[in-house]
């Protein structure tokens, strides 16, 4: 693995918007669309000229790599701006980039990792590490206000599907392989690691894996926490790597400190991680119902028969109608399951008859079921218009025109689930009125567990001034607050970050807060790994 090191060129990624640079709009496209929503919102919107990296004026940087570090550090301006901003990259057309790392390094083997590392504990440099840069959390931002130089490592080199164990259905797997990459390389083997954030595009398997992701899975195998077997992690201290098995009930499970741990104790490099044979066998629905609260009941029931729908996400009236084509009184229940080797139409029976027992109406001709032929399920209608519109593939057109949008996601148990959302829509909206002069808010499951839903509110506004980026975060402060007060978690799947510190604080026990110090004190004590995140 430490052979002579070749650097592996990537595809540019936009500096403004999630996705690649060829997929970015044109000016004119953005223009267009700012007439479109000038007339709709009924106020002058305009599309502002979105600079290149060679237009930023960055501040110098405060250091530069030694010369046996220098092939794979970099301090151009593209490369610092890319690691300066994370999923809220658009907001540099209004903040600028006032805190970018001074050195962008891109180790390509362990000993490069090592050396780096080594390099930023020894100077006292701040080190973070970098992924797909998707965090929309203020995750690997470098901190403000900051007289430390920063080194950002990002992992994009470490990108292989090392090993595969057949006998043991697991694969060791470095930590900087981007989404469809690693499909890539396990699909010639029949293999899938079937984990598919909303980021899947453009977020790797160390990302996951420290931030505790969510994925494909509505129900049951639900978060990255379930797929890991071992990690490898190189900490300030060294290199930890935890024993590769099924189980374990020798005392705190090690692996559980490194996911989630989002980079504030060590870089994780690779993991051996679960991965199952590629469905063949699927079924989908799309089930309708008169009223949200319907849509909910129904959901809950079907969870807590254990049936473990892969899919099992509930739109609301607003989504429905705005994503899926309905009359915005309805709310659409999107049901799927797959297996590799096992019909799936059994299944699916049994749960869209709980369904239509709480209202829910679809014909048996609208329940779509693959026995393995390859037919594709779930592609018209009201389901295929929600899947079409799932997963990001670049967009932008909205970037830059004083547009405030995005998403908060918590989970609640389903006994204040009613309560919980009434109150956290009354909030949200309330909020929208007075920072945006209104706007829109939806809500879907993107994940449900036998004791609660995965509420995952989405929320759009526009107001006429020069910086909404600060309008945006008035908002979240707002959403959060409401969501915290209501008893629910501050964040099912997009980590903590710098972004909502204050709000872990309050939902964290203090002596846990303790706990997590000394174990960083135990593996970084110069705190250099990402400070500011989950502890100070």
């Amino acid at each position: 693995m430490n052979e002579s090191p070749v650097f592996k060129e990537k595809p540019r990624r936009s500096l403004w918007l999630f996705g690649l640079e060829s997929e970015q709009p044109t000016f004119q496209q953005r223009q267009e669309r700012a007439a479109e929503l000038s007339v709709e919102l009924g106020t002058e919107i305009t599309a502002p000229h979105i600079p290149a990296a060679e237009e930023l004026d960055l501040p110098s940087p405060r250091i530069s790599p030694p010369e046996s570090l220098a092939s794979f550090c970099f301090q151009d301006n593209y490369e610092r701006a890319l690691h300066s901003a994370s999923g809220n990259r658009g907001n540099y057309v209004y903040l600028g980039v006032p805190n970018p790392p001074d050195v962008v390094a891109h180790p390509r083997n362990d000993l490069e990792l090592e050396a780096i590392l080594e390099w930023c504990d020894d100077g006292g440099f701040i080190a973070i590490p970098y992924g797909g840069g998707s965090s929309v959390v203020d995750g690997i931002t470098p901190p403000k206000n900051n007289d430390k130089p920063v080194v950002t490592i990002d992992m994009d080199q470490f990108d292989q599907v090392l090993e595969i164990d057949e006998k043991s259905r697991s694969a060791l797997i470095q930590a900087g392989v981007y989404g469809p990459h690693l499909e890539d390389q396990l699909r010639p083997h029949g293999y899938t690691l079937r984990h598919f954030p909303q980021s899947f595009a453009g977020s790797t398997l160390g990302g996951w894996i420290v931030t505790r992701a969510g994925g494909h899975y509505a129900t049951n195998h639900t978060h990255i926490d379930d797929f890991v077997e071992n990690v490898k992690m190189l900490t300030p201290k060294g290199w930890m790597e935890t024993r590769r098995l099924p189980g374990d009930g020798a005392g705190p499970q090690p692996e559980r400190l490194v996911i989630g741990s989002e980079g504030t104790l060590g870089i994780v490099s690779e993991a051996w991680m679960r991965i199952q044979d590629r469905p063949k066998f699927r079924a989908t629905a799309g089930v309708l119902f008169p009223t949200w609260e319907s849509g909910y009941e129904a959901t809950r029931a079907i969870v807590q028969a254990k049936l473990w729908p892969a899919n099992l996400r509930l739109l609301d009236p607003v989504l429905g109608a705005d994503s899926a084509g309905l009359d915005g009184v309805q709310s659409l229940l999107i049901i799927g399951f797959e297996h590799s080797t096992i019909s799936q139409r059994e299944p699916m029976e049994l749960a869209v008859e709980i369904a239509r027992s709480f209202g829910g109406v679809i014909g048996d001709e609208d329940i779509l079921v693959d026995d393995g032929a390859g037919a594709p399920t779930g592609r018209g209608g009201a389901v295929g218009a929600w899947r079409d519109a799932f997963i990001p593939k670049g967009g932008g057109l909205e970037a830059g025109l004083g547009m405030i949008g995005g998403t908060v996601e918590t989970a609640i148990t389903w006994d204040r689930w009613p309560e919980f959302d009434k109150y956290v829509r009354e909030e949200m909206n309330s909020a929208l009125k007075e920072i945006c002069g209104g706007g829109t808010l939806n809500c879907r499951f993107t994940h449900v567990y036998v004791d609660g839903p995965a509420p995952y509110y989405t929320f759009a506004g526009a107001r006429p001034g020069d910086n909404p980026a600060v309008q945006w975060m008035e908002f979240k402060e707002a959403a959060s607050a409401a969501i915290m007060k209501a008893g629910g978690t501050i964040t099912h799947h997009h980590a903590v970050g710098r972004m909502h510190r204050p709000w872990y604080d309050q939902q964290r026990p203090d002596l846990f807060a303790e706990m997590i110090r000394a174990a960083k004190n135990a593996v970084d004590p110069n705190g250099i790994m990402n400070p500011g995140v989950l502890i100070d």
